[in-house]
């Protein structure tokens, strides 16, 4: 059985993210029918293939999907991984061309995403509850709150250092979060998770102050010396739960599978050493042979995710 991994560059899709239709050419063609039981060596049917929507940046959903990628892969589908931006990766879902996403957070950061596309969406249950948008900073900052950063804007050089553009933190950072804590003054800097993260690790590691929009989970708070700042207003929303989400009619297509999704949970123990294993130890590379020496130090996980789902 096969696992592809791709990546969509965003800027070629921009037109056509409106478009509940997006054609994804590199996915298989046709919805899957007949149940979801893949086929065998005596059999002339071509395994079904599982499509995976990752959004671009987002560690936590691109650790999940990884994992996902290899448990699948050895159930005996074939499964496509493609990476974009959140907007394009709820249009394709929405349109049938990705099967599940296993990042939308609720109630708050993908909010207005579901509201656009949720009745062409299912949700196949939480798998993570203790998820929360943040403003990070190094540890030795010299202010503990959000409403000190406007007054010490220049010991962080007038910049918040922010993520993709198409992401909801971003949108809340932009609408909320500096009118509400007065930062207009500051320079949002809009990247992407990776040069953020890369700015995160130069300040840290050159002793100077910074602040990044953040989230947790996320491996980093591991990796460098950082906190968050307190949120007085709560502008950056409450705790958020992170859903495993897939098109309409997925589980009649495939119902063993989406009885995995919706058994599935991870702790945090779980979830960080996983992403360790992914973004630190191999720096985001070679991500199959990380999630198999995440399972084989976890050795019970597929076997405890089968007996919940069949429970």
């Amino acid at each position: 059985m096969t696992r592809t991994t791709r990546t969509r560059r965003a800027a070629a899709l921009v037109a056509t993210a409106g478009v509940a239709g997006l054609a994804l050419a590199a996915c298989s063609s046709g919805t899957p029918s007949g149940g979801d039981s893949p086929s065998d060596g005596g059999s002339s049917a071509a395994p079904q293939t599982i499509r995976i929507g990752v959004h671009s940046g987002w560690d936590e959903g691109i650790a999940v999907s990884e994992l996902f990628g290899v448990v699948l892969q050895d159930e005996g589908y074939d499964v496509d991984l493609e990476t974009a931006d959140a907007g394009i990766v709820f249009t394709s879902l929405a349109g049938g061309d990705f099967d599940v996403n296993f990042d939308t957070w609720l109630p708050i950061t993908h909010a207005d995403y579901w509201d656009q596309y949720g009745d062409d969406l299912e949700d196949l249950g939480v798998w993570y509850d203790q998820a929360k948008l943040t403003i990070a900073v190094n540890e030795d900052a010299p202010i503990d709150s959000l409403d000190e950063l406007a007054a010490n804007a220049d010991q962080f050089d007038n910049r918040l250092v922010g993520i993709e553009a198409g992401a909801g933190e971003t949108k809340i950072v932009q609408d909320d979060l500096i009118p509400g804590y007065g930062l207009e003054g500051m320079d949002f800097s809009i990247s992407s998770t990776p040069a953020m993260l890369a700015e995160l690790k130069s300040a840290t590691d050159a002793g100077r102050n910074v602040a990044v929009t953040l989230w947790r989970p996320h491996w980093a708070y591991d990796e460098f010396p950082i906190r968050d700042l307190a949120d007085p207003q709560g502008l950056m929303g409450e705790t958020e739960e992170i859903h495993t989400v897939t098109r309409t009619g997925f589980a009649d297509d495939f119902p063993d599978v989406a009885a995995l999704f919706s058994a599935f949970t991870l702790t945090d123990d779980q979830l960080f050493s996983l992403e360790n294993i992914m973004f630190n130890e191999n720096e985001g590379e070679k991500n199959e042979e990380s999630v198999r020496q995440w399972l084989d130090d976890n050795p019970d996980f597929v076997d405890d995710l089968k007996a919940a789902a069949q429970a």
